[in-house]
């Protein structure tokens, strides 16, 4: 996660926990208190500059969207897990402004993560 580092912020305990769509609609209505399906949520435990957090994340919907946008499920989902590490470092989705900021640091994360593996290769 040299990105992380270039953001200014530590590794610490980051996790990814893959669930299904009711699985993450249950956390969304108890945690968040939205009645709708979602593609992540994250819980932000940071301590100071170090990044810890977990990021649920959806497969179903991960899925559903990579067909949606007519991209792989790997690139789907390695833009959504770059998308909640994103929320952990201070980025936001709230409005066109945000969600175009967010966008195109995913894009310089993605693009930099193919550069170095040369493909998805988890």
């Amino acid at each position: 996660m040299d990105n992380i580092k270039r953001k200014g912020y530590l590794l610490g305990d980051l996790r990814y926990i893959f669930v299904t769509d009711q699985v993450l609609l249950d956390i969304n209505k108890e945690f968040m208190k939205h009645n709708y399906f979602t593609d992540i949520i994250t819980f932000n435990y940071n301590n100071n500059k170090t990044v810890n957090g977990e990021i649920y994340i959806s497969i179903e919907t991960v899925y559903r969207n990579s067909k949606k946008y007519g991209v792989s499920f790997k690139n789907e989902l390695l833009r959504v897990m770059v998308h909640g590490v994103l929320h952990l470092i201070g980025y936001d989705d709230k409005d066109e402004t945000e969600r175009k900021r967010m966008r195109g640091e995913e894009d310089i994360w993605i693009k930099g993560y193919l550069e170095r593996h040369g493909k998805i290769d988890f």
